[in-house]
This record gives C-alpha cells, structure tokens and sequence, in this order.
C-alpha cells in the first residue's frame, strides 16, 4: 500500500510543489505550523531515519542540501529550523521519510 507522500509523488493526490527534482519532490505542508513550512519528500520510500542505510547517505545529504537552496528560495535568511521526526514517540505522522522546514517567524526552544 502506497503512502500518502507516494501518491502525491506519483499525482494521486494534489499537492503544493515547490520544487522537484530525481531524487526528492517539496510541497507546502497542509497543516502548517509556520508562515513557511514545507516537506522535503525523498521519491525513494524510506519509512524513516532509523530505517535509512549508510548507502542512503548521498540521499539524505540531497535532502539537507535542498532544504538549504529551499530556504533561500524561500527568502528565510533571518533563520529557519530542520526537522524530522522518527517513530511515534518522534512525533511521526506518515511512514515515508521527510524533512520539515519552517521559517519566517520566531520558533521557541524546546521544541516540542
């Protein structure tokens, strides 16, 4: 059974994109919880960070990269937060790998 991020990368379901590329696609969160909060989706479906591979090391540094060039694009030169949340008690929500990207307002610490 495909994931929810597997049918928006496959145009099952429509999405926000703002960027794709080989190796990831980036939507607009529906539920945001900043004035910019996008996901950094990998094409390939990795459950989660844990699960990942020292072989999926190039990928997930094409995902941080992104999430760089995006918060460029996306004009966050005041700061912005990386997130990505593994398991349940991590906060994770749907089985497939992504990162969170949130900016253009003050974001407390600790986080959650």
């Amino acid at each position: 059974m495909s994931t929810l991020f597997e049918k928006i990368i496959d145009r099952e379901i429509p999405a926000n994109i703002e960027h794709e590329d080989d190796l990831c696609i980036v939507i607009h969160d529906i539920q945001p919880q900043a004035p910019v909060h996008v996901l950094v989706i990998p094409k390939k479906p990795l459950p989660r960070l844990a699960e990942a591979s020292d072989d999926d090391g190039e990928l997930l540094g094409h995902l941080m990269l992104t999430a760089r060039n995006i918060a460029r694009k996306l004009e966050l030169a005041n700061g912005f937060r990386v997130v990505i949340n593994n398991g349940p008690d991590g906060g994770e929500s749907v089985p497939h790998l992504h990162v969170h990207l949130l900016g253009k307002r003050q974001l407390e610490w600790p986080p959650g």
